[in-house]
């Protein structure tokens, strides 16, 4: 009887891990990606495109610098972000989604969530402030309400970015070193920091429930930041549909004659120049 050949193994050592993406190349596909969010933007106000973007993952994962490099180059009045609080006391009398259908995006805007109602399905489940039941009664009826909110002509992205062990832990003692990025780390982050495997079963679920065929999850390993930020744009920029708008030719007019306007010798209160 022939013996079934074995399948060869591809040592560890064989297999090749994309190099971090240099500054020089990662600014120069960041421009390109900046003008064709100038172009969805121009697009977006002129036929009234309804878009709402969620940001979740782990601590550290690296949402606020996707969501800056995202928003840097456009309007705030068109792609407005959010960043909800703990919910008050009235709030948490309320219907959990109530407060925040509130912020969903009307004609002509981008609505970006960093963080969003699937906070029930990760933060409030495993630091216990919600009860198995109301995570479950949530995860069961999210599918129905995200159906409403696409049916009603809102494009819904939803992005989970995850992060491996040891680079999550790189980033969070570099918040603790770096006196610019200390605000970065709450007691939530510390308190959430020891229970990854508490996560990542909440992760689990969370997208097994509510992953859709109208709201799917998309999701991205987030180690090389650079990367992900650019393949997170590219890809908004490919489930968004637009076009580029024909841009007349803009031509600076003429400055007028100063006629009989003189410089004032008022004495300003200059600011010091220390540099």
């Amino acid at each position: 009887m022939a013996k079934k050949k074995r399948k060869k193994s591809i040592p560890a050592a064989v297999v090749k891990v994309a190099e971090k993406l240099g500054t020089k190349e990662y600014e120069k596909h960041l421009f390109e990606l900046h003008v064709e969010l100038v172009h969805l933007q121009e697009w977006v106000k002129q036929h009234g495109l309804k878009v709402c973007i969620l940001f979740e993952g782990r601590d550290g994962a690296g949402k606020g610098g996707v969501i800056k490099a995202l928003t840097e180059r456009v309007s705030p009045r068109v792609f407005r972000v959010f960043a909800l609080p703990a919910p008050t006391e009235r709030e948490k009398s309320q219907m959990y989604m109530q407060r925040y259908v509130s912020h969903l995006p009307a004609a002509g805007e981008v609505v970006i969530f960093d963080r969003s109602w699937y906070n029930r399905a990760g933060v409030e489940r495993v630091m216990g402030f919600c009860t198995p039941e109301q995570t479950k009664e949530f995860l069961d009826s999210i599918p129905i309400v995200e159906k409403a909110i696409v049916s009603s002509g809102i494009i819904l992205l939803k992005y989970w970015l995850d992060v491996s062990m040891d680079e999550q832990t790189r980033r969070l003692e570099d918040r603790i070193k770096d006196g610019r990025k200390t605000w970065k780390l709450s007691p939530m982050d510390i308190a959430s920091y020891g229970r990854w495997y508490d996560y990542s079963r909440a992760r689990d679920e969370m997208i097994l429930s509510s992953d859709t065929a109208w709201a799917p999850w998309y999701v991205t390993q987030s180690d090389d930041k650079k990367r992900t930020r650019l393949n997170v744009i590219s890809h908004i920029l490919r489930h968004i549909p637009y076009k580029k708008i024909q841009e007349q030719g803009i031509k600076l007019p003429k400055r007028e004659k100063a006629g009989d306007y003189v410089e004032p010798e008022y004495p300003y209160r200059k600011i010091e120049e220390r540099y």
